[in-house]
């Protein structure tokens, strides 16, 4: 295979492979995270907290979607890897058609069902009134072109399996760029409020995809797609695969979401005040999503082609290394959430309610911060191999069983009310990670079959 695009992870050191691979994705990360965040804070220093709660809502929905996208995305990825460490240059070129042909499909498929769910999937989650209409037009309008959405996660996947984190990096910056300038553009100039800042970040999401197709078309003789028309159609074999584990990582995915959504029905009760607190807490904790999946991605992407390579022992220097670096983040932000509360949430609005309710929240966010670093390293084994079952199980237990239980238990057996539900969110990952944490001791993944195989 050609080394211009595709890069081996199963030499050399892992430390510094997985640091080499993980930054220019933790940088994404940040930018897209900055990209959200940009949108919450414009629409709270130039429209208000009603708008800034609207954000929050159609932002919840919209997520739920979008974890879709990066769950069927990431299936590719592992896949592609797999077949990188083989060294099947025809696995690769058939996962790169099938994953565009399939992704298309799909962010078309949410596109049509938004349009009939949105108003009620807005009242499903206590949407507070005054809020209502702009998240409702905020929602439609972001996810009436997710097709795009879905286009960029489908070209970072690809590039990621090949072993090239580099590209998808360039592509978050243009994103994040346009983004940030049609914020300004729409919601302080234009004053088009929710829909603004909706609109900003789908054309940013349409700017960064097309540059990637142009860049992919440009490479495409490095590992063998020559995108003509032929080239799109859906592989069976290759589908199967990706399903079976698309499939699990989305529900995973969407199953943590769907309980976000379900908790941010029982905060959005307590008002505005609350789920504004609640929506920025969100942005916030992602920063530490920014290093963990970041390290989670990358491992993962080591992981499968090492394991394709046959090479397991690589695996856990893996995971140990990811451990070390996960823990140390999450230790460094604990303090910074602890000790800054004010200031970190006054970055989106001043409003005096908001800010009084605001550092109740900074102790959330340190529960967040441990579960995601014991998750994401954990996984790296789970999503590196394909464990379809396993997948399934974290989903479940982390998504539904143990975050809707826990918080309910403590909201209303326990009568701790929204503590309840924001501690019973944030703890429940723990859940998750000790599953990962058996499922890597036991070694059973060291003779699990691969998704290639």
């Amino acid at each position: 295979m050609s080394k211009s695009m595709i890069n081996d992870l199963t030499e050399g050191s892992v430390s510094k492979q997985l640091l080499r691979f993980a930054y220019p994705f933790m940088l994404g990360n940040l930018l897209q995270t900055v990209y959200n965040i940009v949108d919450m804070i414009v629409i709270g220093q130039f429209v208000g907290r009603t708008a800034l709660s609207a954000v929050s809502c159609g932002g919840d929905l919209a997520s739920m979607f979008l974890y879709i996208a990066v769950g069927f995305t990431g299936a590719s990825q592992v896949l592609i890897g797999q077949y990188v460490g083989a060294g099947d240059r025809e696995g690769v070129r058939k996962s790169v058609g099938t994953t565009f042909s399939f992704c298309a499909i799909l962010g078309l498929a949410v596109t049509i069902f938004s349009i009939f769910t949105t108003s009620g999937m807005l009242l499903l989650i206590n949407t507070p009134p005054e809020a209502m209409e702009q998240a409702r037009v905020y929602t439609l309008t972001y996810l009436s072109g997710f097709i795009f959405v879905f286009g960029y996660n489908a070209v970072a996947s690809i590039l990621r399996g090949m072993g090239d984190s580099k590209h998808p990096l360039l592509f978050v910056i243009i994103a994040a760029i346009s983004n940030l300038v049609l914020d300004l553009l729409f919601v302080a100039v234009f004053k088009w409020d929710a829909f603004g800042a909706a609109l900003a970040t789908l054309l940013g999401f349409a700017i960064s995809f097309i540059c990637s197709i142009v860049y992919l078309y440009r490479k495409r003789e490095s590992f063998g797609f020559d995108f003509k028309l032929a080239s799109f159609k859906i592989d069976k074999a290759i589908l199967k695969a990706m399903v079976r584990l698309g499939i699990p990582l989305a529900i995973q995915h969407a199953a943590i979401m769907v309980s976000m959504l379900f908790i941010s029905s029982r905060v959005n009760s307590y008002g505005d005040v609350a789920t504004s607190v609640t929506g920025v807490g969100n942005k916030l904790r992602s920063l530490m999503s920014i290093i963990s999946n970041a390290v989670s991605t990358a491992g993962a992407s080591m992981a499968a082609q090492n394991l394709g390579a046959g090479k397991p022992e690589r695996v856990k220097k893996i995971v140990h290394v990811s451990l070390v670096l996960c823990l140390s983040v999450a230790i460094l932000l604990s303090a910074a959430y602890l000790l800054f509360p004010r200031e970190m949430f006054s970055l989106f609005t001043k409003d005096a309610d908001y800010l009084a309710m605001a550092p109740e929240y900074a102790p959330v966010l340190v529960v967040y911060v441990f579960t995601f670093a014991l998750m994401s390293s954990f996984n790296i084994v789970i999503n590196g191999v394909g464990d379809v079952p396993m997948s399934y199980l974290v989903g479940i237990m982390d998504g539904v069983v143990a975050r809707i239980g826990v918080a309910l238990l403590l909201a209303i057996v326990f009568n701790w009310g929204i503590y309840g539900y924001w501690y019973g969110s944030a703890g429940a990952g723990f859940v998750a990670a000790a599953i990962g944490c058996i499922y890597y001791f036991s070694g059973k993944w060291k003779t699990h079959r691969l998704l290639i195989e």
